[in-house]
This record gives C-alpha cells, structure tokens and sequence, in this order.
C-alpha cells in the first residue's frame, strides 16, 4: 500500500483542485523544513500559488511575479497571440497596466515599453523585460512624450471587473491582489474608456490598441474605442475564456 503523501493531503483538504502538483511545485522551490512550511501555510491559508512560487508559466514561458502583483491568467494567451500577429519589422510596442508585463515579455518588437502605476509592479515588470524600457505612471501620463504617435502596438489588460462583482471572485483573487488591479468600476470599463480616449494622440498611423475584456464588457468598451475614432473589431478564443477587442487609428496622430 502506498502511503498517504501529508503535503498533498494537507493541500486537497485546503480545497486544492490540483493538490499533487502543487505539492510537487512547492517541493521544486528547493526550500525545507520551516521555510517550506511557511509556503505550505500561505498556500493553505489561501494564499495564490504563483507570487509563492515567484513565476508564472505562460506561452511556455516563466514570468517572474511577485506578493503583491496581478497574476497573468492563462486567458492573456490571446492577448499575447493577437499583439504578435501585429507586430511588424521595427515596431514600437506598449504595454500600459502591465503588471508583470506579460505581453512586453513575449512579444518581440524592435522597441518595448510597459508602464504601470505600481512600482512593485513595475519591479517585476523589469525582471520580465529586460530587453524594454518600463515606466511608473497613470496610464499615458508615464510614457515618455517622444512616443506620442509613434506606437504600432499598443496593449492593456486593464481591470474590467465592475466594482460590485469584486466579491465574488474566487478569494486568492479578491483577498490576495491589489484592488486597483482587479476593479474596473461602476461598469467594468472606466479604465477602458480612458485608454481608449486618449489612444490616437500615441497611436502610428494604422497602429493598433488591443485591450483584454469580458463578454459582459465587450460592447462597452466597443463603444469607446469607436467614440475616440478607431476602427473596431474583436477575437475570441472560447478555449480559454478570453476576448480581446482590436481599435485599429486610421489616421496620424491626434491633437
């Protein structure tokens, strides 16, 4: 008979769905004795995984995040996928809300910016993007003014949760990262709305903004994409839950 492995019972009785790979993962840190405990406790006490960890795999890549910052989720994969198809031979890329920049990370361009308004974030974004340059602000206002017209890409997984439906998300989530990441107001698309306002004064000529949203957010956030003069679209991956609309500028830059 085999016996009971108490990590991975300890793990499924806290209610972990994948207890055995967790337990294996936690073990994989190389940490023993008490500070391996003092990760199994946070894990039991409901703790997310990853900023335990200190990465998170996504695209088949490890990104580093930390206590503190915004998760990436697997649904960020079309995010990921939809910003690569347009990036071109010398192109400026943006990531504005960039957490752990997921997308400046994995998607090669000739010129890579993130910005956040966290710089805990921030931290773990310049782990992540070695290869770019990352800046702290409130959205457009951290970006250095010589991009203004110049962005081909410009991305953001801004929150689009509405404030009252904060708690009820699963409580790794609502307990664990900060609320700033998480609410996206009344309706979900407050922050949607500014992005999508004062995108055409960075946009390049036929550059795009891609913002990741919800099904219940998707029509909105439409809606301010084509009141500041984009031309919009979207795409869905069912497999993975996720939606990302496309705001393509027409024209040269704004203002």
């Amino acid at each position: 008979m085999t016996t009971p492995d108490p990590l991975v019972a300890r793990l499924r009785a806290a209610g972990c769905v994948y207890a055995e790979e967790e337990a294996r993962l936690l073990r994989a840190t190389g940490h023993e004795g008490v500070e391996l405990e003092a990760l199994v406790a946070a894990r039991v006490a409901g703790s997310p995984l990853e900023p335990l960890l200190g990465w998170v795999e996504l695209c088949g890549r490890r990104l580093v995040v930390q206590p503190g910052v915004f998760v990436p989720r697997q649904r960020t994969a079309l995010l990921v996928r939809v910003a690569a198809q347009r990036v071109r031979a010398r192109s400026v890329l943006v990531e504005l809300c960039c957490g752990a920049a997921p997308v400046a990370a994995l998607v090669p361009a000739d010129e890579v910016h993130a910005a956040d308004l966290c710089e805990v974030a921030a931290e773990c974004a310049r782990l992540n993007v070695p290869h770019g340059q990352v800046h702290v602000g409130d959205l457009y206002d951290a970006l250095p003014p010589r991009l203004r017209g110049r962005v081909d890409v410009l991305v953001a997984n801004a929150p689009y949760v509405p404030t009252a439906e904060i708690a009820t998300m699963p409580p790794e989530a609502r307990d664990h990262e900060p609320v700033r990441a998480l609410d996206g107001g009344a309706d979900g698309v407050v922050l949607h709305r500014r992005i999508a306002a004062g995108a055409p004064e960075w946009l390049a000529p036929g550059g795009a903004l891609l913002i990741e949203t919800s099904a219940g957010q998707a029509e909105l956030t439409t809606e301010a994409m084509a009141a500041a003069g984009l031309r919009t679209s979207m795409v869905v991956d069912d497999t993975i839950g996720s939606c990302v609309l496309v705001g393509v500028w027409p024209g040269g830059p704004a203002g």
